[in-house]
């Protein structure tokens, strides 16, 4: 994401992410939108009150069927992976994951603060979940342009434990809780052209029409067991069933020897690195970093075997 927190080498920005796309806000109003149809925020009423099908709330957009389609894909997806030790399952929030996302700004929030060592944690831990809920909800937005994902893992005794709880007493039919999704494990953030690219982001800068990948994180406590590069397959998925362009970008700082590592052997390949002259703003130096996709899925045929993951991909 952005570099906007000059001291600081998370990249969240504390400038709204979308302000180059206002047009993609909801307004706030008594009653949701229609599907196809975005509205902007009310400032923008005045600017496009004569053409706008909101009827004076602020200017809007159509989303094409192109666009639709795309966000019941959005909502449809899911890429599990089992482990010996464990399942995995990402998928994309959504809007009405309001609960998750606080989880997920926790997470996030815990993440960015084990790279700073010398902020007062508690006070930056603060502010970090007030950037991190604040970006939140405007990438979600951005739909299907963007997408944010969450991971959630559930231990394979777990899963034998629900089972053998959850058998009826009569026929013994297991009943397996609904919406019992696991630990939340790790998230990853996915836009996929320049509508939905960060309104500021590293550098060296990604072409902005081409997918990019950003802000990938493990919970700690769930590192090395192979969750990171799931996290980094199940993106590249969803580019792929997505239907935008095969080549992605992503950003490793060159300290992260460990996530270069895995990136590297699921096929990235430096494409520039950043100058030295990125110290002055406080900035760790970063390579950018590409893959093209194949044009049909990858499967889900990863093993563990050497994996690892690393709390930033930039």
């Amino acid at each position: 994401m952005a570099s906007g927190m000059a001291a600081s080498p998370a990249l969240l920005s504390l400038t709204p992410a979308v302000s180059r796309h206002p047009h993609l806000l909801f307004a706030a109003s008594p009653c949701a939108p229609p599907r196809h149809l975005r509205l902007g925020p009310p400032a923008a009423a005045s600017s496009s009150s004569a053409s706008s099908p909101s009827g004076g709330r602020g200017g809007g957009v159509f989303l094409s069927p192109r666009a639709l389609t795309q966000l019941d894909e959005l909502a449809a997806f899911r890429y599990e992976h089992s482990f010996p030790h464990g399942r995995l399952t990402v998928r994309a929030l959504t809007p009405a994951d309001d609960a998750v996302a606080e989880a997920l700004v926790r997470l996030l929030a815990s993440s960015f603060s084990e790279t700073v060592r010398w902020a007062p944690a508690q006070r930056y831990a603060q502010l970090l979940t007030f950037v991190i809920r604040r970006y939140l909800h405007e990438r979600r937005g951005l739909a299907p342009h963007a997408a944010v994902l969450v991971g959630f893992y559930r231990p394979a005794d777990a899963d034998a434990d629900a089972d053998t709880a959850a058998a009826d007493d009569d026929g013994g039919e297991v009943q397996v809780e609904r919406g019992d999704e696991g630990e939340m494990a790790c998230t990853a953030e996915v836009s996929f052209d320049a509508v939905g690219a960060p309104g500021a982001p590293p550098t060296p800068t990604p072409p902005l029409e081409f997918p990019y990948m950003c802000n990938m994180t493990v919970k700690t406590s769930l590192r090395r067991r192979g969750i990171g590069k799931q996290l980094l397959k199940a993106c590249e998925e969803l580019v792929i069933k997505m239907d935008a362009k095969r080549r992605v970008y992503l950003h490793c700082r060159i300290i992260d020897q460990v996530p270069f590592n895995m990136y590297r052997k699921a096929g990235y390949n430096i494409v520039q690195t950043d100058s030295i002259l990125v110290w002055l703003s406080l900035q760790k130096r970063k390579h950018l970093m590409s893959k093209e996709l194949p044009q049909a899925s990858v499967g889900n045929e990863i093993t563990s075997n050497d994996f690892d993951d690393n709390i930033l991909t930039a």
